[in-house]
């Protein structure tokens, strides 16, 4: 595994008539993962209201490969992580706690934007340095294989 990002326990709200989380909830789960990983950037909710500048999820691949019921609890890690000056590739994993099961996958493109624009625009020199820092640091633990996404990165 590579970066801890987050556990949540499923909530019976998640749940559907299949007695296991409907898809909607893995992807808010994801989602907030990725605030996590936006928040160590200084990109994430609070600072993007300050400096009218944020992402925006352009592209996802989702897989589901095990179903989670209520009451379990998940794990969040960020497997993979890239960058270029205007885009961020993020490949996460959610692990059911008790049995270390492979749940479900997404791997996203995100645009960093100009709110005040609405234009993609690059990264500041400090955002670029601790993304850098974040993947020399954890690149040894990263994953690429089966990514789908990597091409889109302007390297």
């Amino acid at each position: 595994m590579s970066v801890h990002l987050a556990t949540r326990k499923i909530i019976k709200d998640w749940t559907d008539y299949n007695e296991h989380m409907n898809m909607a909830y893995y992807i808010l789960i994801f989602d907030e993962a990725w605030e996590t990983m936006l928040n160590k950037f200084e990109m994430g909710g609070a600072k993007a209201q300050v400096s009218k500048r944020s992402t925006m999820v352009v592209e996802t691949r989702t897989t589901y490969n095990n179903e989670v019921k209520e009451n379990e609890e998940v794990d969040i890690y960020c497997t993979f992580f890239d960058h270029d000056k205007k885009r961020l590739h993020l490949k996460c994993e959610m692990i059911e706690k008790k049995t270390k099961k492979l749940a479900a996958t997404t791997e996203s493109l995100s645009l960093y934007i100009d709110l005040e624009k609405r234009k993609v625009t690059e990264f500041e020199e400090d955002k670029l340095i601790i993304m850098d820092n974040f993947i020399k640091e954890n690149k040894a633990n990263f994953n690429s294989d089966n990514l789908v996404l990597s091409d889109k990165l302007k390297k």
